[in-house]
């Protein structure tokens, strides 16, 4: 399917919009030019269900935008969708999404190949972009760690750290995964048959060419992820700190912008920021 002239000003949909990246993307849309919040989700039985959203989210004023728990008819008046929500709820949507052939931006994360299968099913018919991390830095570190991964022969070992709130439920985080499967990309390996998690008690050492995650928890710690390569007498450290959340919410609507007019099919970050 060739790619269609976009809209003037794209109407926006958020899903799961009362929750800590929900409330950060609607403001993210009201503060951005060529887009309308249109719509607003919530799961069926949660008590801003009917409500305003200006006065749920403390606006200050009414918005005149009811939350609702039927998504259908709002992506029905929409060109994107944007979804932080949870794994079976992201499937519902990009269903729907795909029916109403509408922009799915999917930061959701803790999405198994089982997931990731069915949300290519959907692409068939609707863009998706979807990403681990909506940030400009995180997707150049990607990138870099890509190229070094390339470069760097099989003697470096590579380990990505990773630490996150404590009220995080997912372990690697999906940015963690998306720097493992860059560093796989640039060996020509499959991450799935090198990646080495939650090491413990007597492991015996550590596998050649194996990809290695840590996850650490704890406080309120919005995003922190370092890439290590490491060989016998030295060490590259590639490493992004987020400090607000907001810019996930910003690059999601920046996707959501960049996909209008696009042909169905699945795109991530790279291809938003043209860094791949």
């Amino acid at each position: 399917m060739p790619d269609r002239p976009a809209p003037q000003t794209v109407h926006v949909v958020v899903t799961g919009c009362s929750g800590r990246m929900g409330r950060l993307l609607c403001q993210a849309v009201i503060d951005a030019d060529g887009v309308m919040l249109s719509g607003a989700t919530e799961r069926p039985g949660h008590d801003w269900i009917g409500r305003d959203l200006g006065e749920m989210l403390g606006a200050g004023r009414p918005f005149g935008l009811e939350v609702s728990d039927d998504p259908l008819p709002l992506f029905a008046g929409a060109q994107a969708v944007l979804d932080f929500t949870a794994p079976q709820a992201t499937l519902e949507h990009a269903e729907l999404a795909a029916q109403a052939r509408l922009a799915h931006v999917i930061g959701t994360t803790g999405l198994s190949a089982a997931d990731h299968a069915r949300l290519d099913a959907c692409a068939r018919h609707a863009v998706i972009v979807q990403a681990g991390n909506m940030s400009l830095g995180v997707n150049l570190l990607a990138a870099l760690t890509r190229k070094a991964a390339a470069t760097l022969d099989a003697a470096w070992d590579v380990e990505i750290v990773e630490m996150h709130h404590r009220h995080k439920v997912d372990a690697p985080s999906g940015t963690a995964l998306m720097l493992g499967e860059a560093a796989a990309q640039g060996r020509g390996v499959d991450l799935a048959q090198v990646s080495e998690r939650g090491r413990d008690g007597h492991t015996g050492a550590r596998g050649p060419g194996a990809i290695g995650f840590a996850s650490l928890r704890g406080g309120d710690v919005v995003g922190e992820h370092e890439v290590i390569f490491a060989a016998e007498g030295e060490r590259i450290a590639l490493r992004h700190v987020a400090t607000d959340r907001a810019l996930f919410a910003r690059g999601a609507v920046k996707a959501a912008l960049w996909a209008q007019g696009r042909a169905p099919g699945r795109y991530d970050m790279l291809d938003v920021l043209g860094l791949d």
